[in-house]
């Protein structure tokens, strides 16, 4: 389906998203953060990038600002559980900076799914291999 760019600093959640999106058929490349995000970015086309905001190395609205600087077009999808500011206010930064959606931490595989579907049409149900009940996804 998707080539897409995931980008989180933390390890579990990183990988338990790459889970889903690889259940649902994408190509997945990973970062733990926006310097590490930008060199893969730079390397090969994404359709998609699905980035953490507060990250060391280069936080996820600096790297949205380069993105757009590479790639104007490019759909980014951010996420936050927060940090030294509320989550709706990094959330709505990444919106102004160009974010075509918004996860707030923790969010479910529904609602993964749903933001998936609203920026990638043609997003299929999540393969009944992964369907079963998955935990929250926290960061």
């Amino acid at each position: 389906m998707a080539t897409i760019l995931l980008i989180d600093d933390e390890d579990l959640m990183r990988k338990a998203l790459r889970q889903l999106l690889v259940a649902l058929g994408h190509e997945v490349f990973e970062a733990k953060d926006g310097r590490a995000g930008l060199a893969i970015f730079d390397s090969r086309s994404f359709e998609l990038v699905i980035t953490d905001i507060v990250m060391p190395e280069m936080e996820g609205l600096q790297l949205l600002l380069e993105l757009r600087k590479r790639q104007r077009g490019v759909k980014v999808i951010a996420m936050s559980g927060g940090g030294r500011m509320q989550i709706g206010d990094y959330l709505h930064t990444a919106k102004l900076l160009g974010a075509v959606a918004l996860l707030a931490k923790p969010f479910s595989r529904e609602d993964l799914e749903a933001v998936l579907h609203s920026v990638l049409p043609q997003q299929p149900a999540l393969a009944e291999s992964a369907s079963a009940e998955a935990p929250r996804l926290r960061g």
